[in-house]
């Protein structure tokens, strides 16, 4: 299979600190899905996009949602923000991860 064959991104993700890895995601796989796969270690906790446990920020390239991300209205999309567990790498492309991506975007009740 030739580069232009394979239905696959590189997805590097980062946290606060710095890199956490980085990993090439199946076409169609969600980016927490792959991640756990590769023993990478990300926030979620539904898994259907409406908790917003696993949000993410779009640094570079980009995601598609394969299901509605409810957990995150309009403007936050629009600012980069994707949902992990529902979302997949269209292009490769650079992650900011954490728990702490989720507070800034959608907010946290011990702030």
């Amino acid at each position: 299979m030739t580069r232009c064959d394979d239905p696959s991104h590189v997805v590097e993700l980062r946290d606060a600190d710095g890199t956490v890895g980085s990993l090439r995601i199946p076409m169609g796989e969600s980016i927490v899905d792959a991640a756990e796969s590769a023993g990478i270690d990300l926030p979620y906790g539904c898994l259907y996009g409406a908790c917003g446990t696993c949000t993410a920020r779009l640094l570079e390239g980009k995601c598609t949602h394969q299901e509605p991300p409810r957990a995150l209205k309009d403007d936050v999309l629009e600012d980069g923000y994707v949902l992990a567990c529902v979302a997949t790498p269209v292009t490769d492309c650079t992650l900011r991860v954490g728990h702490d991506v989720q507070a800034e975007a959608i907010g946290t009740p011990w702030r």
